[in-house]
């Protein structure tokens, strides 16, 4: 398991860099409302930052203040918590919506139910979830019933880490890895 203290200071570095990723990404966004959310501890904030985050539930993409992040924020659509420190189980087009709408980094583990590594490092990646979570979104993506995203995506073999950020691919990493090990690797890609 990852020391505490030093996922507190990786969280306080990616707060920062998540702030200015919104703050670019609000300039580039002028005229639309982005002064919603739906986190009732953000109502009162002065000028709170939104950002996107795609509920697990319902798939619905919510604004959520970036100091909120923690405070168990909810989905306004079906209520849910937004963060359920479990990976998600997502098919070709909920992967397309987490991935393209949500502003969090998303950490995908391609895999198949047939692959024995695969089912050694699900209980790891569940343990990387709930490390990494509400900073980064997990998900699951069965390789066997999404061949043809596996196949746009160039997985090869299985299982594979990808790291997205921004809607794009920035970091892949193939074969099984312990907890800590995905903790790690994902702080690393991240950066300060």
């Amino acid at each position: 398991m990852a020391d505490p203290h030093d996922m507190g200071k990786v969280a306080g570095t990616w707060f920062k860099v998540l702030k200015k990723r919104v703050s670019a990404s609000l300039d580039t966004h002028k005229g639309m409302n982005m002064s919603q959310n739906t986190s009732p501890t953000d109502a009162t904030a002065p000028n709170p930052t939104p950002l996107h985050v795609v509920c697990p539930h319902c798939h619905t993409t919510n604004r959520v203040a970036l100091a909120a992040l923690g405070d168990a924020p909810t989905c306004g659509k079906c209520h849910q918590p937004l963060f359920t420190g479990h990976p998600l189980a997502l098919d070709e087009a909920g992967f397309e919506r987490h991935v393209s709408r949500s502003q969090l980094p998303v950490l995908v583990d391609f895999w198949a139910p047939w692959c024995g590594p695969c089912r050694q490092m699900a209980p790891q990646f569940e343990a990387a979830a709930q490390q990494l979570e509400p900073h980064v979104r997990l998900v699951k993506v069965n390789t066997e019933e999404a061949q043809a995203l596996g196949a746009k995506l160039g997985i090869r073999s299985i299982p594979t880490l990808a790291l997205f950020v921004d809607g794009r691919e920035v970091a892949r990493q193939p074969g099984a890895m312990g907890a800590a090990d995905i903790v790690r690797w994902t702080h690393k890609q991240l950066g300060p």
